[in-house]
């Protein structure tokens, strides 16, 4: 008889952050290979407790049904709270593991955590291993003729649309637990949906939270939305997009999982698709930029727009969060914003053009708000998203585009369904999506579906004239956009 390796029965730390699936998951699959001992584990860090009030919320949802997950397994998720090197290492020393996994992430705060999480394991003798899963191509791995980074989506998509993509892997029928578990917090002490106050269990009525929920949207939206999507996935008032960016946020399916389903799809004959793929490749293109740029969160990409005259935060702003401009389109995408967790990307941009260049708003006055408010929140997107709107950024639509919301209306909206259903005001008998908005704000706006809807917070023509007019003082200074 020889003598086991103690090794073979030292546990691995499964350090879970934004990848809660069991399916198509590169470090699962790595770990229950090992035949170790495995410690599911979330940490409430410097990260993800700085997170805004919906995603916070989301992230509660998220975690209680990832750990339902695991106890169907026989498994658990250990809850701690602390700085991340510093919880790791207690839980590390608590259970004996001789090593902690991860899913990469890319955006700097998750970047600086992870590097000086690994570094302090290696100077310990302890094993930190890092894994891919949260995107289709890592930023890395793709780059132009020159060696550099792609800043353009439209080559980007050239270099990786004939890819190879992972094949979709099985989620475990088990994971080997550890001899005792160590203690864990309780999720409700937490409190993670506080901020959220009233409105969270206005938001929890659009959510579809879980690993087994993710799969239900893609299999409805291969089904019976696919066909149809090139067509109408730029009109809000229609059923035609998959949702599931709230659940890719996540990581409660694998963007590998849509990719090889869409191309299944595409083999037999469905038409449109590659459009989507390409919604899918945007979404790298996203962490791609904010791995290579990552002062893309906060600063302009493009320098020469430091001299724009943007306009601080203020009362028009304020307007434009309470869904109360005066234009119906845009007021309906931020009340769809704050009753749902979510805006069509259609309205998205509408609405962050209508910030940005009709109000002449700093783009981060909206990329914080909607940091705040969606569940579907990731800092890539919003952040690219917001630029690409505003003018400042890489790939993005010329300043001078300026999208009129009554023009968009009369083109998307033609029949005013989706205004209808987030706008109360005048509507005799309003849906309840619409009402759930006044249900949802902080009382404190005083806002009342009984009262008249406001007047323009700006006259369009104006606006856009304003709006121009700073374009060009930009142009004409020192430097060029």
């Amino acid at each position: 008889m020889t003598d086991r390796d103690p090794a073979a029965d030292a546990p691995i730390l499964l350090w879970f952050r934004r990848d809660f699936r069991l399916a198509d998951h590169p470090m699962v699959a790595a770990a229950v290979a090992t035949g170790r001992p495995l410690i599911p584990v979330f940490v409430l860090d410097e990260v993800a407790g700085a997170y805004g009030a919906a995603p916070k919320w989301r992230l509660g949802q998220a975690i209680a049904a990832f750990a339902a997950g695991l106890e169907a397994l026989g498994s658990r998720l250990v809850l701690r709270r602390g700085p991340a090197l510093e919880t790791l290492r207690a839980l590390a020393a608590e259970t004996g593991a001789a090593d902690v996994w991860w899913t990469r992430l890319y955006d700097p705060d998750s970047v600086a955590r992870d590097t000086e999480v690994k570094a302090a394991l290696k100077a310990a003798g302890q094993g930190g291993r890092s894994f891919p899963g949260h995107v289709l191509f890592e930023p890395w791995t793709v780059a132009t003729g020159q060696g550099g980074f792609y800043q353009v989506y439209s080559p980007f998509w050239r270099a990786v649309a004939g890819r190879e993509v992972a094949a979709p892997m099985a989620a475990p029928a088990a994971l080997r637990p550890p001899a005792a578990w160590p203690a864990t917090d309780r999720l409700a002490d937490w409190a993670l949906g506080r901020a959220m106050r009233r409105g969270a269990d206005i938001v929890a009525k659009h959510a579809r939270v879980g690993e087994a929920a993710a799969q239900d949207r893609l299999d409805t939206f291969l089904d019976s939305r696919l066909a149809r999507y090139r067509a109408e996935r730029d009109f809000p008032g229609l059923p035609a997009t998959s949702g599931l960016s709230e659940n890719l946020a996540w990581g409660e399916i694998a963007p590998a999982r849509i990719w090889h389903a869409a191309l299944r799809a595409e083999a037999g004959g469905g038409a449109g698709i590659e459009h989507f793929r390409k919604e899918l490749v945007w979404r790298d293109f996203a962490w791609h930029l904010i791995h290579h740029t990552p002062q893309i969160v906060a600063r302009n990409w493009r320098a020469a727009w430091d001299g724009f005259a943007w306009r601080g935060d203020g009362p028009e702003a304020d307007r434009w969060r309470r869904g109360m401009t005066g234009e119906p389109l845009v007021d309906a995408a931020m009340r769809e914003l704050y009753v749902t967790g979510t805006m069509h990307n259609r309205a998205r941009m509408i609405a962050a053009s209508y910030l940005t260049k009709h109000l002449l708003t700093d783009w981060r006055v909206g990329l914080r708000w909607f940091e705040d408010c969606l569940i579907d929140w990731d800092p890539a997107s919003n952040a690219m998203g917001w630029q690409w709107v505003a003018g400042s950024g890489p790939d993005a639509a010329p300043y001078f585009r300026i999208f009129n919301p009554a023009g968009q209306a009369e083109k998307f909206d033609a029949d005013g369904s989706y205004r209808r259903r987030f706008i109360a005001e005048g509507q005799a008998n309003p849906p309840d999506t619409a009402l759930d908005f006044f249900r949802a704000a902080p009382r404190a706006w005083g806002l009342s579906p009984d009262a008249p809807y406001p007047a323009p917070a700006v006259e369009l023509a104006a606006g856009r004239a304003r709006a121009l007019a700073a374009y060009e003082a930009l142009r004409a200074g020192p430097g060029s956009a």
